[in-house]
C-alpha cells in the first residue's frame, strides 16, 4: 500500500500501540502484552471476530521489530505461553510468519508491505477465502491508513510521551525467559471443520470505514 501524507515513523508508531489499535481494529476482540524478550521482542496476545457465522480466532506470538535507518520491520510467529492456554469460546489459530515492512518514502510518504502467512486451523468454505482476500484484507489496510491520518492528534491526549517501542526503558512488561514458551505448532491443536457453514450478511468482520477514534 502506497501511504501519501503519512510518514513512515506514524505508521510504525500506529502498528505499535496497543491501546490505538483498540481504537481503530473494529476486528479485535483484545489484546494485549504478555511480556518482553528483550528491548525489541515481546509476547502479546490477539484475539480478533470472524465473519459470521464462523469461530472467533486468537493468537499468541512473539513479535520483533528492527528500526533500519528511515526504514522499519515488524514480524511474529505463534508460540505457546503455559499461562495462556487455548480457550473454549475460540479456536486457537498459528502464525507462521507474519509482519510488515515500512518503506519510507520521503518526510511525508511511505510504502507499506503486509505479509500475512496464518494457519486459521480448520477447514474454511471457499468464500471465506475468497473474502478475505478480495475484500477484508484490502479493507484493513483501508482503515490502518485512516488510523494513521488521526493518530497525531489523538496521540496528543493519550499520554504522548509513552513510546516504549522506542524508549525501551518505558517498558514496564515483566521479562519472559525464552525457556517459558515455545513454537506453536498447528498440529498440535484442534483442527474443527467448517467447510460447510454459509455466509451471514451480519458480518462481524465488516465495519465501518469511518468508525470514530478519539
Amino acid at each position: 500500500m502506497e501511504c501519501k501524507d503519512i510518514s513512515a515513523d506514524i505508521l510504525y508508531d500506529v502498528l505499535h500501540d496497543v491501546e490505538y489499535r483498540k481504537k481503530w481494529d473494529s476486528n479485535v476482540i483484545e489484546t494485549f502484552d504478555i511480556g518482553k524478550l528483550t528491548v525489541n521482542a515481546d509476547i502479546g496476545y490477539y484475539a480478533w471476530k470472524c465473519p459470521k457465522p464462523l469461530k472467533n480466532r486468537d493468537v499468541i506470538t512473539l513479535r520483533s521489530w528492527l528500526p533500519m535507518g528511515n526504514d522499519y520491520i515488524i514480524m511474529n510467529y505463534s508460540v505457546k505461553h503455559a499461562k495462556y492456554p487455548p480457550k473454549k469460546d475460540l479456536v486457537r489459530a498459528v502464525s507462521i510468519m507474519t509482519g510488515y515492512v515500512i518503506q519510507s518514502g520521503g518526510a511525508k510518504a511511505c510504502t507499506l508491505t503486509y505479509l500475512a502467512q496464518v494457519d486459521p486451523r480448520g477447514s474454511l468454505p471457499k468464500w471465506v477465502v475468497n473474502k478475505s482476500s478480495q475484500f477484508l484484507a484490502p479493507k484493513a489496510m483501508k482503515k490502518m491508513y485512516k488510523a494513521c491520518l488521526k493518530y497525531p492528534d489523538w496521540k496528543k491526549k493519550h499520554n504522548p510521551q509513552h513510546k516504549p517501542w522506542l524508549h525501551p526503558e518505558q517498558n514496564n512488561l515483566p521479562t519472559i525467559s525464552l525457556s517459558e514458551v515455545s513454537v506453536q505448532h498447528a498440529d498440535s491443536l484442534e483442527n474443527i471443520d467448517e467447510s460447510g457453514v454459509s455466509e451471514n450478511k451480519d458480518d462481524r468482520g465488516e465495519a465501518s470505514d469511518d468508525d470514530s477514534v478519539n
